[in-house]
């Protein structure tokens, strides 16, 4: 017994040495492939502070105004609707690259406007690099993570949207000093830098394998699998279960690539099975998915965010440096709190951190109606209320960064089976995108019509909405391979049996190491 403990503990431990190895480089890419979402989170802040300034210099109105901010996510639908067909096309790396160069023209072209017109058209450009980014990153990310901490690294686009935002903020105090003409144009110019950047190093990473099987590169699919799994018996698993939901028998030798007819690619008939006839399954993924897209931006993050140096006005704080100091602030407490969150997401699950998120942020923006409408009926600074404000929002945006924020990125990338994928994840970018368009879009003239307050309370409604919908529908994924997700969500017999051999074949592999079902695998790896 105690050579046999012995040896058990020997294989533990040379198991962990490539384990430890390939999370490294699978965090690398993830890394690499989530930063395509600084993108969006630097537009999203820098576009906070930069609009003070900007109507103070083009003399333009709060209708304008909220057009300008709000407009990007409206734009990002041609980027999210191209990058589905653009990902199945040219493979995911590539398409990360042409996120980057759309955006980095983008942000030459508002960094340089000399008036309104102008201005829009740069955020027309970037809107569609924004949509491309915010469709690629998670899906890219999703496909080349273990099962094992595929939350942990699907979360980094959230991650580094954050770290965007709370750049935005910083870069807003850091040029506000500037003359008025010069200091909002180098704001949104100095967006087209973290691109340069990211498309020079996306060339370091690998493609997607699941694209490539897609495309009957098996030889370098399976090269890809060594490299990102945590030991070779997983590689050829996992490469096993893509060429099954490929539709690509299992005995296909891997040593070569091997021709794959156009419709057999990605991208046919995804529409009609996504939307005119969806099985039961596909209904529910594509419900659960748009829902919690949905919810994320109803409830109101945006608003906070973008606008978050009027509703500090509205609370009775005054002098730019004040607010926009105030802005970092709540930046920075996004950024700590999404990282937290990196780290609960395969530990505690989707589901408790996004009932426990969702929670939070009610009776947060509770608490900020309750400020804003005890300000706002108050003739100058109460002092209480301002306090009140500040730390709901704070509370509000910490809460959203722990559950709601990461986990809609997350849960949407990885519950589609592995052909709708791509598309599937695009519908909801679009579904997010148009909330928030038309939250932002209408800020200025809800809190006109409804009071500062009522806005708030509105959004807390929609949360509670969402709070409901989550705890009633959708069904945890924590520790689910990506091909086990059509169990889960009641797929068809045949999917259903396919993956049960999977599932043994997996089971036999660890109970037996190398034996029988490992050699049987692909050995050309």
């Amino acid at each position: 017994m105690g050579e046999a403990n012995k040896e058990a503990k020997l294989a533990s431990e040379e198991a962990t040495l490539p384990r430890r190895r390939n999370t490294r480089f699978a965090s690398a890419c993830a890394v690499l492939a989530s930063m395509t979402s600084i993108l969006l989170g630097y537009d999203i802040g820098v576009m906070s502070g930069a609009a003070i300034f900007i109507q103070k210099d083009l003399h333009i109105s709060d209708i304008q105004v909220e057009v300008l901010l709000g407009i990007i996510n409206l734009y990002s639908l041609v980027g999210s609707f191209a990058a589905g067909r653009t990902s199945d096309w040219i493979g995911r790396r590539y398409t990360i690259v042409v996120a980057a160069g759309i955006f980095f023209v983008g942000a030459l072209l508002m960094g340089f406007a000399t008036n309104y017109i102008f201005l829009m058209c740069g955020r027309f450009v970037a809107g569609i690099g924004v949509g491309y980014a915010l469709m690629i990153a998670p899906v890219y990310t999703a496909e080349v993570s273990p099962a094992s901490t595929r939350g942990f690294l699907t979360s980094f686009p959230e991650v580094f949207i954050n770290s965007g935002i709370l750049l935005g903020y910083v870069s807003n105090f850091a040029f506000s000093h500037l003359s008025l003409h010069m200091g909002w144009r180098l704001m949104l110019g100095v967006g087209a830098v973290p691109s340069v950047f990211l498309a020079l190093g996306v060339l370091a990473m690998p493609e997607s394998p699941r694209w490539l099987v897609l495309q009957g590169r098996l030889a370098d699919a399976a090269y890809v699998l060594d490299r990102i799994s945590d030991t070779p018996e997983e590689a050829r698993l996992r490469l096993d279960e893509m060429k099954s939901a490929a539709g690509i028998p299992s005995d296909t030798p891997t040593a070569n690539n091997i021709p794959i007819s156009r419709t057999n690619r990605g991208g046919s008939g995804v529409w009609r099975d996504l939307y005119l006839h969806p099985t039961p399954a596909v209904r529910r993924v594509l419900i659960s998915a748009i829902g919690i897209h949905f919810f994320q931006q109803a409830s109101g993050i945006d608003s906070v965010v973008l606008y978050s140096p009027q509703v500090f006005k509205k609370a009775g704080i005054s002098g730019d440096d004040a607010l926009l100091g105030m802005t970092v602030a709540v930046g920075f407490t996004k950024t700590i709190f999404i990282l937290v969150a990196t780290f609960l997401l395969d530990r505690i699950g989707r589901r408790p951190l996004l009932l426990t998120s969702v929670g939070g942020m009610i009776f947060s923006l509770m608490w900020l109606g309750i400020g804003l409408t005890a300000a706002d009926h108050h003739e100058g600074k109460l002092m209480w209320a301002v306090g009140l404000c500040f730390s709901s929002i704070l509370a509000y945006v910490a809460f959203f960064s722990i559950g709601l924020g990461p986990v809609t990125w997350v849960y949407s990338s990885e519950i589609f089976p592995m052909r709708l994928r791509a598309q599937g994840a695009a519908a909801g970018v679009v579904v997010n995108r148009v909330t928030s368009g038309i939250i932002t879009m209408t800020f200025i003239s809800l809190y006109k019509a409804i009071s500062i307050g009522g806005s708030f309370f509105l959004y807390a409604g929609v949360a509670a909405a969402a709070w409901v919908f989550f705890y009633g529908y959708l069904r945890e994924t924590r520790g689910k391979t990506l091909e086990e997700m059509g169990k889960l969500f009641g797929f068809s017999k045949e999917e259903m049996e396919e993956e049960d051999e999977i599932v043994k074949t997996k089971e036999m592999t660890t109970k037996n190491g190398t034996g029988e079902a490992a050699a049987a695998a692909p050995a050309a790896l």
